[in-house]
């Protein structure tokens, strides 16, 4: 394409995804700031031969456009039957890593880069990675062996200043001087204007690069990319398409691994995005002129409102208990405490981990740490709860919002596996509400046992009960009995499954008469083995309903507590398959899907009273 012709198209795009996103949701703000980089990296290189990987992926959009998919499937973006909201090596040879968490595009690459080397290749690969990633231990990791491992990779930095939110810390302080140094800004625009003159101006750029480095080092704290093996270029405009054209050529040519740092906008194109980056970063469908989501249903809060409009009225009343967040604050309810009360929340970025640990030091100094991370985002921060929590028995409290699906992002959001890989952890209480005034009383509950606890509940929308003005402290491992039975089934089900088990119940009684016995049973470790052994012995059928795989989650615990008593009766099992879940249109159409919604359950539930 004529060169003139690309702002054309990049208003196209940008005009694309605010058209797709707005009817549909999305990752706008990201999508949008990365339009013109997209477009320079698929002029200047050949993909599928030479590999992107995009860190996190979730700014892929115009990827996708340029790589076969500007059609119906991207309309229907991050619905049944369209694409993924992510690279998807399932999807399309153009991806050539697919990701959802943050961190993993250097390592990725870096393993690109040293199988090429021995496998006696020539294709070029390149990370795209936020400056978001440089808060998150995976990237160093990858930094610190990039240099002995290989002499051919590029690193993209594309900083916007934001992760989710803002970013913070040291790194994020450092990138901003490198930006904001109008000596450092200065040289490099000489140096440009000078190299454009040039007949020879990238054997220049090569000669003087030991010269450019230096001087760099006089104006800016030290460029420690450089420490760790990697040629630094920039900062330059990541909106100026024959700039990013002409220093990424520049890059596919190098003999050294290196990285360009690059400035963009994240949301440019669209006003409301512009203004509100963090909103727009993941958005319900929204009005493209005033940016206002267009569910405009607030009746009843969402789960992590819940959480934290309570956690900060419990921490109103003691300085002792803080909150903490990996680069979350919105998203997990934490934004409430931020703004009323800073001084005991705190933002490590992503950085899970370090989230996990931090906390369990400040536990250890008489604190009361709330952490309130994503469940699937929890899996990285998995052997720090296990040694730095739990092993020391420390009070750390860890609210797992997003357990169950996240329906539009797919399978790496869904918070599907907590259960299983926190039932091991001994000192741990895993527990889940069947509402959000339960939540109340169990996040109440957690800050006042002294013990490592660990709540899951869902994304979105409670179930709308009024929470109480003064919380229960809960009997730690006591189940909630909802119904009695008759003597032929007893569904125990756990959190947000309990409503549809109580609407299965129904069902069945006004059709068959039939009463169903339904217990909340609200912990899954430890078990209310008593209630459980008592409602073996008095039915003929146990079912179990959780929204979490079936493999090792709440059902198994019940299924481990049955066989070691010896019980007679027969159980059930619903839970989720032991498959990556996709993303679809929302929750019922997934559920449908695998067999999951009410009337599936239901009758699934009717099928032992023959």
């Amino acid at each position: 394409m004529s060169p003139d012709l690309l702002p054309e198209l990049a208003q196209e795009i940008r005009q694309e995804i605010i058209d797709v996103t707005s009817q549909k949701g999305g990752h706008v703000s990201p999508n949008l700031g990365i339009v013109e980089l997209s477009l320079a990296l698929h002029r200047v290189f050949d993909t599928p031969k030479d590999k992107i990987l995009f860190d996190v992926s979730h700014q892929c959009y115009t990827h996708k456009l340029l790589t076969g998919r500007n059609n119906d499937k991207f309309k229907n973006l991050r619905q049944s039957g369209g694409i993924s909201g992510f690279c998807n090596r399932f999807e399309s040879e153009h991806d050539a890593f697919g990701a959802g968490h943050a961190g993993t595009a250097a390592s990725a690459a870096l393993g690109f880069a040293a199988a090429r080397d021995r496998l006696g290749g020539d294709e070029n690969v390149i990370a795209v990675l936020g400056d978001a990633a440089l808060t998150n231990g995976v990237t160093f990791e990858a930094f610190n062996n990039i240099a002995s491992t290989t002499k051919k990779m590029i690193v993209v930095l594309n900083d916007n200043e934001m992760s989710i939110a803002k970013n913070v810390g040291a790194i994020a302080q450092y990138l901003n001087e490198v930006i904001t140094n109008p000596a450092c800004n200065r040289l490099y625009s000489d140096m440009n204007s000078f190299l454009k003159k040039l007949p020879f101006g990238e054997t220049v750029i090569k000669m003087t690069e030991n010269t450019a480095r230096d001087a760099k080092g006089w104006f800016v704290p030290s460029p420690f990319f450089e420490y760790f093996g990697l040629m630094y270029l920039g900062p330059i405009d990541g909106h100026d398409i024959p700039l990013l054209e002409r220093y990424l050529n520049y890059c596919k040519r190098a003999t050294r691994p290196i990285l360009l740092h690059i400035i963009t906008k994240k949301g440019k194109g669209l006003d409301a995005a512009v203004r509100n980056p963090e909103k727009f970063h993941g958005a319900t469908p929204y009005n493209v002129v005033t940016g206002e989501s267009l569910n405009t249903d607030k009746s009843v809060p969402n789960y992590q409102d819940a959480m934290g409009t309570n956690l900060l009225k419990f921490a109103r009343n003691n300085e002792k208990i803080v909150g903490i967040t990996a680069a979350m604050a919105s998203g997990t309810g934490l934004s409430f405490l931020k703004k009323e009360l800073p001084g005991q929340f705190f933002d490590v970025g992503i950085a899970e981990e370090h989230a996990a640990v931090f906390a369990a030091g400040m536990a250890c100094r008489g604190f009361t740490p709330v952490v309130a991370i994503y469940s699937t985002f929890m899996q990285r921060a998995y052997d720090c709860a296990m040694h730095d929590v739990c092993l020391q028995k420390l009070p750390v409290t860890f609210c797992l919002d997003r357990a169950g699906l996240s329906p539009n992002d797919g399978a790496t959001h869904h918070g599907l596996f907590d259960i299983s890989y926190l039932r091991p952890l001994p000192n741990a209480v895993v527990m889940q509400p069947k509402d959000e005034d339960e939540l109340a009383d169990m996040l109440w509950t957690s800050i006042n046992s002294g013990m490592p606890s660990f709540i899951r509940y869902p994304r979105g929308k409670g179930v709308g009960v009024k929470i109480k003005d003064e919380p229960a402290r809960l009997e730690i491992g006591k189940a909630e009995i909802l119904s009695e039975s008759d003597g032929k089934v007893c569904v125990w089900a756990l959190g947000n499954m309990v409503g549809e088990a109580v609407a299965a119940a129904k069902s069945i009684f006004e059709e068959c008469g039939v009463k169903i016995g339904v217990v909340n049973a609200r912990y899954v470790k430890p078990l209310d083995v008593g209630l459980l052994l008592k409602c073996a012995a008095e039915n003929a059928t146990i079912v179990t309903l959780e929204d979490h795989v079936a493999a090792g989650g709440f059902g198994s615990a019940v299924a481990e507590c049955l066989c070691a008593s010896g019980a007679k009766c027969s159980l059930d099992i619903i839970g989720w398959p032991d498959k990556f879940i996709p993303h679809g249109t929302d929750v019922k159409a997934i559920r449908t899907q695998f067999n999951l919604n009410t009337e599936q359950i239901t009758s699934r539930i009717k099928a032992h009273l023959a």
